[in-house]
């Protein structure tokens, strides 16, 4: 076998590899560097509304003063159960009741949304 068709076996379904060129031509330069992706550039956000004006656009449901005082039953009996239906101040139970009803009616988890 001669040289050639020993490389031509070995190098079977591969391409030629290329032979380097001497002289002045031939310039050895290294790795080239992919541009980097342009990041896209974000719109100008609007600036916010005062806390007052935001407050005012979003209203809380509305619901019934009926349906409020249900709520606040329902919760302040709840909070003397845990403490065991002990004697205690039932004003106080139904004091904290209503704060945590308001509170909840507020963050817009109770009630409905209002009707038009």
């Amino acid at each position: 076998m001669t040289e050639s068709t020993k490389t031509t076996k070995t190098t079977r379904g591969k391409a030629p590899a290329k032979k380097a060129t001497t002289g002045a031509a031939s310039v050895k330069a290294g790795p080239v560097k992919a541009a980097a992706p342009k990041k896209p550039v974000a719109a100008k956000a609007k600036p916010l509304a005062p806390a007052a004006a935001r407050a005012k656009a979003k209203k809380p449901p509305s619901i019934s003063p009926e349906q409020r005082r249900n709520y606040v039953e329902i919760a302040a009996y709840y909070i003397a159960e845990r403490r065991g239906f002990a004697p205690g101040d039932t004003v106080q139970d139904w004091t904290a009741a209503e704060a945590e009803i308001d509170r909840l009616i507020l963050a817009g988890m109770l009630g409905r949304p209002a009707r038009d």
